[in-house]
């Protein structure tokens, strides 16, 4: 199992009572994924919201909800559990929580377990919306984030009031992504923008009939995944695919290659790295049939250009940005690459051939051969495509770091 660090964390998770709580077992899911040892404590109200039941078994632990444990008498020590612990995340923070951070009131066990620690501590605070924006709850939270504790903003949407606006917990996913990022600050591209492009395009021939490819898009999608792992914001601009969206990951749906296009070079303004891993329609029919084409002894279509979306994109590559372009070829690779990364301005293209035996569409392996603009080249051999998303984003960081092939 991966870990968040360099080794499992020791993570005090507090539960405070709002509504919110119920996402908390999704979230010790996903902690205990990552090879977290996670210590929950709860304070009395937040049992009214999620049990500790629920939670116990989920963290594979014990509960901790009182200074004593009522069955056996015995003393939760507070000061030990604040001292061993590598980091206190507390989700949902109530207002009155905050409250009491701030004050040093420890009438319950969590808020005497914070103030026993000497590790980071973040707070996911959720609150109705007035609530979150008054004075006191705001200068509370200036006061802790000024102490050293760190932030996880509520976010924009419906409330359990039935107000829709600032306040809401965010969902498990990004409150895992985001403790991460705090525990992990060297995560290189944290802060940076990535947009990927994966799976085909599909172009009408009339309304029941199209011309596409057998991308199965699992290619980019492992990309998209991998960009998330090192800190960065994932753009994914997705062609028809039948896979589940990467955690942490915006992802757009088109279904055409002009759709592909509008979209690809609106998001790539706010980019740092690109990469084109779609395998994009290169023609189109000309006249697309507004009613389904009967059968007839022999039907001629008169295919069209698509625009060359990568090409595009490089014309107006900024210097800052690193521009990936991928070639899937069946004969003479190397030199059509070669080709592509000069022509088209691209950093570098990662070259994957149908010839070799598990590489290409729809497979859960690829072999790749990168080509940077230089005239230098990296070949690997046959690996899954998690493997090899792996190696294209290390690459990506290196080359958009120092503008070269990364030694691996």
């Amino acid at each position: 199992m991966p870990t968040l660090v360099n080794k499992p964390l020791k993570v005090i998770l507090g539960v405070t009572g709002g509504i919110a709580a119920y996402k908390i077992p999704m979230l010790i899911r996903l902690f205990k994924k990552a090879d977290a040892d996670v210590q929950v404590i709860m304070t009395p109200s937040a049992e009214r919201f999620v049990t500790p039941e629920t939670l116990s078994v989920l963290s594979e632990k014990q509960v901790l909800c009182d200074f004593f444990d009522p069955a056996t008498g015995m003393w939760n020590n507070h000061v030990d559990l604040g001292l061993k612990a590598d980091a206190i995340f507390i989700a949902p923070a109530t207002a009155t929580t905050i409250g009491k951070m701030v004050h040093g009131i420890a009438d319950n066990l969590l808020m005497a377990t914070y103030l026993s620690a000497r590790c980071p501590v973040i707070i996911a605070p959720a609150m109705d919306l007035d609530m979150y924006a008054h004075d006191s709850v705001t200068e509370n939270l200036r006061l802790l984030e000024s102490r050293g504790v760190r932030i996880i903003p509520a976010e924009d949407g419906p409330l359990a009031s039935g107000l829709s606006g600032p306040g809401r917990l965010p969902e498990p996913d990004t409150l895992f992504a985001e403790f991460m990022k705090i525990m992990n600050p060297e995560l290189p591209l944290k802060g940076k923008h990535v947009m990927v492009s994966a799976g085909p395009t599909l172009e009408a021939i009339d309304p029941v009939r199209f011309i596409g490819n057998h991308s199965s898009g699992k290619m980019g999608y492992a990309i998209a995944e991998a960009f998330t792992k090192v800190g960065a914001n994932v753009t994914l601009v997705s062609g028809p695919v039948s896979l589940q969206t990467p955690q942490n990951v915006n992802r757009i749906d088109v279904k055409t290659a002009e759709q592909m296009q509008e979209v690809c070079l609106e998001e790539s303004q706010k980019a740092d790295i690109i990469v084109m891993a779609a395998a994009v329609a290169d023609y189109k029919v000309e006249n697309q049939a507004e009613l389904k084409i009967k059968k007839d002894e022999n039907l001629t279509l008169n295919l069209v250009r698509n625009p060359d979306i990568l090409q595009e994109l490089g014309k107006v590559k900024k210097p800052s940005q690193t521009l990936i372009g991928f070639a899937l070829e069946t004969h003479d690779g190397q030199d059509y690459a070669k080709d592509k990364v000069v022509r088209k301005n691209l950093d570098f293209i990662v070259l994957n051939s149908l010839a070799n035996e598990g590489a290409g569409f729809g497979h859960d392996t690829n072999k790749v051969c990168l080509f940077d603009k230089t005239g230098s080249e990296k070949s690997y051999p046959l690996m899954s495509k998690k493997m090899v998303a792996d190696i294209i984003v290390k690459q990506a960081i290196c080359y958009h770091l120092s503008g070269n092939f990364a030694d691996i």
